[in-house]
Order: structure tokens, then sequence, then C-alpha cells
């Protein structure tokens, strides 16, 4: 597994933030804030695999394209970015070594926080 940064999304999530579309919510809220798996599979049929890409700072190229496993690293809700995910990859980017993603992150929450 072989998972680098995502650099189309940390784009698309810049310009999601910069239009406003944001949730500037607490640390430890993703939990609730995450699209549930129907959610999410609904989104997907509806929008496709590129459009899913765009809301995940992390993609292993190893995996299969077409695949869920393929995205990590999710920013948001597939309708905003939320603080809380964002502060919630970063954490994990940090604990798996993926300092790329880690960094990428700390940009979103910079951007969010000003």
């Amino acid at each position: 597994m072989t998972v680098t940064l995502n650099r189309a999304a940390l784009r698309h999530a810049k310009e999601l933030i910069s239009k406003g579309r944001t949730m500037k919510d607490e640390r430890d809220d993703w939990s609730g804030h995450a699209p549930s798996v129907d959610d999410e599979n609904a989104w997907l049929e509806k929008h496709g695999w590129d459009e899913y890409a765009l809301w995940h700072l992390g993609v292993d190229v190893e995996a299969g394209e077409e695949t869920k496993k393929r995205y990590s690293f999710p920013y948001g809700d597939l309708a905003r970015v939320h603080r809380c995910a964002v502060i919630s990859l970063e954490s994990r980017a940090g604990q798996y070594d993926h300092d790329d993603i880690e960094k990428a992150a700390k940009e979103l929450l910079h951007e969010l926080d000003t």
C-alpha cells in the first residue's frame, strides 16, 4: 500500500475554502459529521469516481481505480470542508508517516482558521 498526496484534492479543498464551503466544527465532531456509507454510496452513484477522489487527500495507486480502498484521508462531507475532518486526517497522517498529507492538512487548517 503506497498512499500519496492527491494534489487535485488539495486544490479542490482550497477552492472550496475560498468559496466559504466549510464547516468550522470542533475537533471531535467528525464521527458524527462524516457521511454514512449509504449517503456516500448514493453520492458516488450520482457523481462518479473522479469527483469522489477530489474529497480525499490520500490516494493508493496500487489499489483498484474504482474502489473506495484507493482513497483515504477524507476532508469533508462531500459538500463542505469540515475542520474536524482535516484535524482528524492530519493526526492519522502523522501517525502513519504520510508527511506530505500531514503538511497538506496543516495548510488547510491554516486556511480554515484565517
